[in-house]
């Protein structure tokens, strides 16, 4: 016995190599964009190409799209009359109205030639937009690298209803003064928040203690749950564009040019290692959704968490090498469900990452103003028809509302009453058995 618990002690003590290993390989090219089906935005293996956007609102007629490329994910070549590595990248923007006809309000491209430099991690480029006050818009991007032929489109939302809102701000790192672009901190990061909209004497800071709920099964007709507390702490302090600003706990800090006002910049600290996981504790959390209850709190309470996580998943695939590989699923699934979904809580914590973790990335993805709809493929049918057969693709499809949030702009929610069929009790009960569950493949891997 003791022999068995020492080698499965590896397989969670590893995990977190596993995942650097799954985020920095799980890349491939992408050559072309299906503009209706979107689901290579949630699928690491199908885009290897990711630019980083955020929009500030500058004025009351225009704003700024900043784009980021990470250094590593260009292609630099020297196939060019200076000989020097150059990237070259298209970049091209409609700005659309969020109203009922989604009026298109801007269009503009530019081609960048980006020059290797060293010292740099990161190229941002700022684009201007013609907006007007008192709306919300929706950005469509496409960034076309000219040498290897790849797409990456994206979809971001703002909104000039407010001067005192998120879009108002930019978030700095206080020693390198860096654009940040994810409102996710590490316990011991320093910041500094920039005003856009004029000067202030005050910053309010407003703490809202960490959200544990998790969403229930789609197929249970429940209200929505959402972060409807008041804050337990607030704390006024004298405002600096060059003020470092650290956040220690764990929580949703609301910063607000107001004390009364519930609007403003959220940052988020979800722990040191977020958003992957890397003690047995922090891998306990996601079994809510496989685990009944009185299991998950018996492994909350033990002495040696490590050893009842181990166990259990040993239990669900009989013996150590089916653990291992369920295990290395399993949590890719939950970070990368951190790194799309994240909102005022844990990615894996949303609607949208209870389905992602569960049933793995969707075969489709579609988007409007209201949400987005996620298709996975069912077991193909074949019917005969005068000798000849004919496939017939179908799919389980979940559809998911935007909601409108302070805290977040990536809060959604299932409709429920479009998802009465499931098959979420068939889904448990496989990864219980040790199978990686699969709609169009319930027999195994």
């Amino acid at each position: 016995m003791r022999r068995k618990n020492k080698q499965i002690s590896s397989i969670s003590l590893l995990f977190i190599v596993t995942i650097l290993a799954v985020v920095s390989s799980c890349r491939t090219i992408k050559t072309s964009v299906d503009t209706k089906d979107l689901s290579y935005l949630y699928n690491p293996t199908k885009n290897s190409f990711n630019p980083g956007y955020y929009v500030s609102v500058q004025s009351e007629k225009e704003a700024t799209l900043t784009v980021r490329f990470v250094s590593n994910e260009l292609f630099f070549s020297e196939a060019n009359p200076e000989g020097v590595p150059t990237a070259g990248v298209i970049v091209s923007v409609k700005l659309f109205m969020v109203d009922q006809s989604r009026t298109l309000v801007d269009t503009i491209s530019y081609n960048l030639n980006i020059i290797r430099d060293a010292n740099k991690r990161e190229y941002l480029y700022n684009l201007p937009l013609k907006v007007e006050s008192g709306n919300k818009y929706l950005a469509e991007v496409k960034v076309l690298d000219r040498l290897r032929m790849m797409v990456a489109q994206s979809f971001v939302q703002f909104n000039t209803i407010s001067t005192i809102n998120k879009y108002n701000f930019i978030s700095l790192g206080y020693f390198n003064k860096n654009q940040l672009f994810s409102q996710v901190l590490r316990v011991d990061e320093y910041i500094s928040l920039k005003y856009l909209r004029g000067s202030l004497d005050s910053l309010y800071i407003s703490y809202f203690r960490p959200y544990s709920s998790v969403p229930d099964p789609p197929s249970m007709m429940l209200p929505q749950k959402s972060l409807d507390y008041d804050p337990e702490r607030i704390v006024a302090l004298g405002y600096s564009d060059t003020l470092p600003i650290m956040l220690p706990r764990k929580g949703v800090f609301l910063c607000s040019v107001d004390r009364r006002m519930r609007d403003g910049f959220t940052l988020y600290n979800f722990g040191q290692s977020y958003p992957n996981m890397t003690t047995p504790e922090e891998m306990i959390e996601p079994l809510v959704y496989l685990a009944p209850q009185f299991e998950l709190e018996q492994m909350r309470i033990s002495a040696r968490p490590k050893l009842a996580l181990d166990d259990f998943w040993v239990k669900c695939g009989g013996n150590i090498e089916r653990a291992r590989e369920l295990i290395r699923i399993y949590y890719t699934r939950v970070v990368y469900a951190n790194i799309y979904f994240t909102s005022f809580t844990e990615g894996w914590r949303t609607e949208r990452g209870m389905i992602y973790v569960i049933y793995g990335p969707p075969d489709k993805v579609y988007k409007n103003q209201e949400g987005e709809t996620w298709g996975y493929r069912k077991p193909v049918v074949k019917s005969s028809w005068g000798g000849r057969y004919k496939v017939k693709e179908e799919y389980l499809f979940f559809n998911f509302k935007q909601k409108e949030n302070i805290f977040s702009d990536n809060d959604y929610y299932l409709s429920r009453n479009e998802t009465l069929i499931s098959f979420w009790d068939q889904a448990i009960l496989s990864w219980k058995k040790g199978i990686v569950f699969r709609l169009d493949n319930p027999e195994g891997l």
